[in-house]
């Protein structure tokens, strides 16, 4: 594992990549990393995370949509950012509608080296038009492949110089997964702390897995800026 700038770890992310981010709605987005890539501009990347951004205002991913570096997301859904919705029906992005659950499952077999993934999730659905349907054991499943991606864009709470990682809560979403089928795993980390600071039993991604750790916003600061963009949103939402 490495330590490096936000520059140097985008750096390493090309056009034409496929990316996975973790979060949901804003919650374990690592922010940081996702505005380096659109000051970047890398273009034609595939991106791969569950839901778009927080509705209300462009952050997360939903900034690489406004500034359409997206021509394929794999997602549930999409109906959270104006940006995506506008390049999704004007067809400058295709979407490949995947339930939540089916994401993760598919990077997992990226990940364990499966073959596939067999659901009956989306049986009986407009899916069937695009995954083949078969019986095992009298009941019918849909075949995904797996989700092998090149870079995976992780938020973590706290990164060892080894780079074991803790992600506190809801922040977990799907990164564990991410990372298992990531051929890179770059890290956005709150604090950076010394080896054997974070207890054994608290890590939840393990070091082997993780590249490249990059020192984010420190937590003071991340609980302000959500705090700001929490305010922001329910001021456009008319929320008092």
């Amino acid at each position: 594992m490495k330590v490096v700038t936000l520059s140097e770890a985008i750096s390493l992310i090309h056009s034409g990549d496929k990316v996975g981010i973790s979060g949901f709605l804003g919650v374990g987005e690592p922010l940081e990393l996702i505005e380096e890539l659109v000051r970047q501009n890398q273009q034609d990347l595939t991106l791969v995370s569950v839901v778009t951004s927080q509705p209300g205002k462009e952050v997360g991913v939903g900034r690489l949509c406004e500034n359409h570096q997206v021509t394929k997301y794999i997602a549930a859904h999409v109906g959270t950012s104006a940006a995506a919705q506008h390049d999704y029906f004007s067809g400058a992005m295709k979407v490949e509608f995947t339930p939540m659950g089916t994401v993760v499952e598919r990077l997992h077999a990226a990940g364990a080296g499966l073959g596939a993934v067999l659901t009956p999730t989306g049986v009986g659905t407009i899916l069937e038009d695009e995954h083949e349907k078969v019986t095992r054991n009298g009941k019918e499943y849909l075949i995904y492949d797996p989700l092998k991606i090149d870079v995976a864009l992780i938020k973590a709470t706290k990164a060892d110089k080894y780079g074991n990682l803790y992600l506190d809560g809801t922040t977990k979403n799907i990164s564990l997964q991410l990372a298992l089928a990531a051929d890179t795993v770059i890290v956005e980390t709150n604090e950076l702390v010394e080896v054997g600071e974070i207890d054994p039993n608290d890590i939840y991604i393990p070091g082997i897995l993780v590249d490249y750790v990059v020192q984010g916003l420190t937590p003071q600061e991340h609980h302000q800026m959500m705090g700001d963009l929490w305010t922001e949103t329910k001021k456009l939402a008319g929320v008092k």
